[in-house]
């Protein structure tokens, strides 16, 4: 540290300081500013606004002030903040949907339950509410203590005796340093008798609490579900409740319904929850709302949700409760300043604190009250002896030079003491008659009842407890209330029927091999005439299927994944658009990992079956009801696979059917589906065919009883072979099977791909030099087991098949039966 003539510098660690500054901050706003205090329930500026007012006499019994005159009354001597924050505080204390029972009473503008700011303070009135003199009743008794104010010129309060628990009844919300807190609304009957629970039997436990205070209740009512939640909120001071609107569903006019709001969840903004309900219908997430409106006027709030004529009431409110703040979560967390520290607080800490404080205002209230018993008794004795020696005390006074002369004799010649003296001589003359001394009896007797009554709450704990249980009766008597907020005990689970919630329309969903997914309009389907589905270059369509809203898509991968996702989910894009890319529906797709198959459900019975064949010769069956997930935002397991192994194919059978598998190395194995057993999700599957060393499945198709189509194989070479399905009589799962090509020493025929397919479709191929060729099915001869087919690729000319596949026939017009 150097010394520089009228300056010090110190030299110190920049974490040190900042450290230290911090700190200090911290600890300023976690105890005189955004916590309320755990005895008297308000927060700094709320008690230095409600303790100005009552010092200029702006009271429940006088006309209003203007709120710029009190805001700059609590600034200048008690809060040197903003004006704002100042104002804030004090139009929150006015608000009857924040505060259960409203602390201040404001004329103007102050605000509303939609949001809207309160008029500026030089507008608004304000005076203390009649409640609010509860809480300062008795301060002049030196009650609570008091500290010097910011500047030294006068002094406030630490506390306010608050004559009924106001942090429980009015709650509290505030954000500090590491320290939050969410206090919610209680009724004021239910506390005040919680309190005297207390008071009767200190050792009661939380049940017997229970039994009175039921829960929150908030001044905007609403419906609290979750017993478990109250309780282990006023248990721990934390825990979590579901607070619902309260709705009923009206018939209106031409038999259609409305759902009527009358009550919203505590601190949700109206207007923007109206606004929330209108954009769900404008955006089409719900279908059956026909018109909202706001209904609210001077009677009460009133959200009329007007439903279209076969709309299902039920599942629409639903939707709502679940997707909007007409039901919303609220969680509890007690924290308040206890012994100058931010603690976490239930109930039983929360009136305990509360009923320690009482004890104490009640205390020094009666030690005020007796000291000033005592004094005027002293006086009283005074004045009565005076009266008896009358004509002697004028004689004395009348002789004596001035007042102090007056009263040094008194006190010389008859021993009054000094006050005694005094109150002697400041005697007016019409009080020396007879009936004052009466007074002055009968006053002396009561003086003497009211110390030995204030010596008994003193020196008797039951006659304290007493007292406070009689105030706060009279207090429940004078401001009670209905209980506004519903209770129910268990949390609703909230089931939304989708078939009451979607349009029911017809769409044509479409899915690439590169995994571009989207659902077309049928009107813009229809006016692409024939325009092929916009892709990218060489990528091709998997999957175009006319789809109802209400059905279901799901895309299988090559890594033994699935993507779940409702029709009416999938992006919406007109036939030219190129749709959105998988990895938006399920971004956790590893590298490389792509779409092989998709299918379209529209119910997930227990009659039908996924079948999966995968390269390393693995099959499975299991039921396409163990693939209609709850969740869906990510991929999920179809099928357990082997690090080196991948997913060949998916189809969608009824085990009536038989499977053909095709070998690489030209084996081909027929079986009946239901040798293979079912099994879950999570699974391997069965060995589907005996493999030679270095031998794969290159392909599988599913054959039914009625299979009037061919099978094709198409070679590495490009060679493509029709055969006849009676060509392969089943035999069982597990065999290697029959060869179905002939073995040729040098670049022997390996199987690439195999399909079923009648004669009038096409084939196209995609080759390693970007070429595609578009073989007519028709045009292909068919063959034996034993020959190699017909070259429909030059490899000189247009390379090698890297990819194949049908082409997809276009969409008729009519309608088409709802896949199953």
């Amino acid at each position: 540290m150097s010394n520089t003539p009228g300056q010090q510098i110190q030299d110190l660690a920049l974490e040190e300081v900042m450290g230290d500054r911090f700190g200090r901050y911290s600890k300023y706003i976690i105890q005189e500013r955004a916590l309320p205090d755990a005895r008297d329930g308000l927060k700094p500026v709320q008690r230095r606004i409600l303790f100005a007012m009552n010092e200029e006499g702006n009271t429940a019994e006088k006309g209003f002030r203007k709120s710029a005159k009190t805001v700059g009354n609590v600034i200048g001597n008690y809060h040197p903040h903003g004006d704002t924050s100042v104002y804030d505080a004090m139009v929150r204390m006015s608000q009857d949907w924040k505060v259960r029972n409203v602390l201040i009473e404001m004329h103007g503008n102050n605000g509303s339950v939609d949001g809207d700011p309160a008029a500026a303070m030089r507008y608004t009135e304000a005076r203390l509410a009649p409640i609010a003199a509860e809480l300062l009743r008795d301060i002049e008794k030196e009650t609570v203590d008091f500290v010097p104010n910011f500047d030294d010129t006068s002094s406030e309060p630490t506390v306010l005796p608050a004559r009924f628990p106001n942090l429980l009844v009015n709650g509290s919300t505030g954000i500090s340093a590491g320290y939050a807190t969410d206090i919610p609304p209680h009724n004021l009957s239910e506390i005040i008798d919680a309190v005297i629970k207390r008071l009767d039997a200190p050792d009661c436990d939380l049940s017997a609490l229970l039994k009175i205070v039921k829960g929150p209740d908030f001044p905007t009512g609403g419906i609290i579900q979750g017993a478990d939640g109250i309780r282990k909120a006023y248990e721990t001071g934390k825990g979590r409740v579901v607070v619902r609107s309260k709705t009923a569903i009206e018939d209106i006019r031409g038999g259609r319904k409305q759902i009527t709001v009358y009550e919203i969840p505590y601190e949700v903004n109206k207007a923007n929850l109206v606004k929330r309900i209108d954009e769900l219908r404008l955006d089409k997430k719900i279908e059956g709302i026909s018109e909202v409106r706001d209904e609210t006027d001077r009677t009460g709030l009133r959200i009329a949700i007007e439903l279209k004529k076969e709309a299902n009431a039920e599942g629409v409110l639903n939707y709502l409760f679940k997707n909007t703040d007409l039901q919303v979560s609220y969680n509890f967390n007690m924290v308040a300043i206890f012994n100058k520290r931010p603690v976490l607080m239930g109930l039983i800490g929360l009136l305990d604190a509360y009923i320690a404080h009482q004890k104490e205002i009640i205390t020094k209230r009666s030690e005020f009250d007796i000291r000033k018993a005592r004094a005027r008794e002293h006086i009283l004795a005074g004045l009565m002896k005076a009266l008896s020696i009358l004509d002697e005390v004028i004689r004395l006074i009348r002789e004596s030079k001035d007042k102090r002369d007056a009263k040094l004799n008194l006190q010389d010649r008859y021993d009054f003491s000094e006050k005694q003296a005094e109150a002697i001589v400041s005697l007016q003359l019409y009080r020396l008659t007879n009936t004052d001394i009466t007074e002055l009896k009968e006053e002396a007797k009561e003086l003497q009842e009211k110390i030995s009554r204030l010596e008994k709450i003193l020196q008797n704990p039951g006659e304290l407890i007493a007292v406070l249980k009689d105030e706060l009766k009279e207090i429940k008597k004078k401001y009670k209330t209905a209980r506004l907020t519903e209770i129910q005990a268990e949390i609703e689970e909230i089931k939304i029927d989708t078939e009451v919630l979607v349009a029911s329309e017809d769409v044509v969903v479409s899915v690439t091999k590169e995994g571009y997914v989207k659902r077309t309009s049928m009107r813009s389907y229809s006016a692409s005439n024939g325009q092929d589905l916009a892709m990218k270059d060489l990528d091709h369509p998997i999957f175009i299927e006319k789809l109802n809203t209400m059905d279901s898509l799901l895309m299988f991968t090559s890594r033994g994944n699935f993507i779940y996702r409702p029709v009416h989910e999938l992006p919406e894009m007109r036939w030219k658009n190129l749709g959105d890319h998988i990895s938006h529906l399920a971004g956790d797709l590893a590298q490389g990992e792509e779409i092989i198959a998709a299918k379209g459900i529209s119910k997930f019975d227990d009659a039908h079956y996924f079948l999966f064949v995968t390269r390393n010769g693995m099959i499975k069956t299991s039921l396409i009801s163990n693939y209609k997930p709850q969740r869906y935002s990510k991929s999920m397991m179809a099928i357990k696979l082997k690090a080196d192994d991948e997913l060949l194919s998916v189809d969608l059978i009824d085990q009536s059917e038989d499977v053909f598998l095709a070998s690489k190395f030209g084996y081909g194995l027929r079986y009946a589906v239901s040798e293979v057993p079912d099994s879950g999700t999570r699974t391997a599957g069965v060995k589907a065919i005996n493999l030679k060393s270095g031998d794969e499945v290159s392909g599988a198709v599913v054959i039914s009883k009625e299979e009037t189509k061919k099978l094709f194989l198409l070679t590495q070479r490009g060679s493509l072979k029709k055969m006849k399905l009676a060509e392969f009589e089943p035999i069982s799962r597990a065999k290697r099977g029959l060869i179905m090509l002939r073995e040729l020493k040098n670049s022997p025929h390996r199987v690439f791909r195999v399909f079923l397919a009648a004669d009038d479709e096409s084939l196209m191929i995609e080759t390693d030099k970007e070429q595609f060729v578009e073989v007519e099915l028709k045009n292909v001869r068919t063959a034996d087991r034993y020959s190699n087919g017909s070259f429909v690729v030059d490899e000189a000319l247009e390379g090698k098949p890297v990819d194949a596949w049908l082409e997809i026939p276009e969409i008729k017009e009519e309608p088409s039966e709802t896949n199953s």
